[in-house]
């Protein structure tokens, strides 16, 4: 059985290259951020972070890191279903409106702009080309149940003693 702190480690690296791999289709395929987008980049971040100083910890700290890394999941996934929503019912409006000022404001935004900053001009609800046959909320979304299962797993599993 793998350790909690393989685990964590695990978890974050996942995390971080899932952030890799948006920062690749901002860059190298224009596909620019939208307000819900960078929400649950802040997310997945979360979660990287969270796992990285929880990792070095005693066990009982691995576990409330899990934990808190579940909250931060399940903030991640309901902000990636609400982006699916968004994405079917198009005439409802996210993306240049109060909550990109606010958001570019954020400390994270001002140290990483090309992570964190809201594009002014990209919408939620604008239809990119599928990967692999699924739109980019819902391979977040994909990743943030997978995510959530393996910490889970990590909080609830139990410490053997040998």
């Amino acid at each position: 059985m793998k350790t909690s702190k393989s685990v964590l480690l695990a978890v974050a690296f996942i995390a971080l290259a899932i952030l890799g791999g948006a920062l690749y289709l901002q860059h190298y395929q224009d596909m620019q951020p939208c307000p819900l987008c960078v929400i649950q980049r802040y997310a997945f971040a979360a979660i990287a972070l969270i796992c990285l100083i929880c990792a070095g910890l005693p066990a009982g700290a691995q576990k409330a890191g899990a934990g808190i890394g579940i909250l931060a999941g399940l903030g991640g996934a309901g902000t990636a279903i609400w982006h699916l929503w968004v994405i079917a019912h198009p005439a409802v409006s996210c993306g240049r409106d109060a909550l990109e000022a606010p958001m570019n404001a954020l400390p994270p935004a001002t140290l990483l702009p090309s992570v964190f900053k809201v594009d002014a001009y990209a919408l939620c609800s604008t239809p990119y080309d599928p990967i692999l046959g699924l739109s980019i909320p819902q391979w977040s979304l994909l990743w943030f149940v997978v995510l959530l299962v393996i910490l889970v797993a990590t909080l609830f599993k139990r410490n053997s003693r040998y």
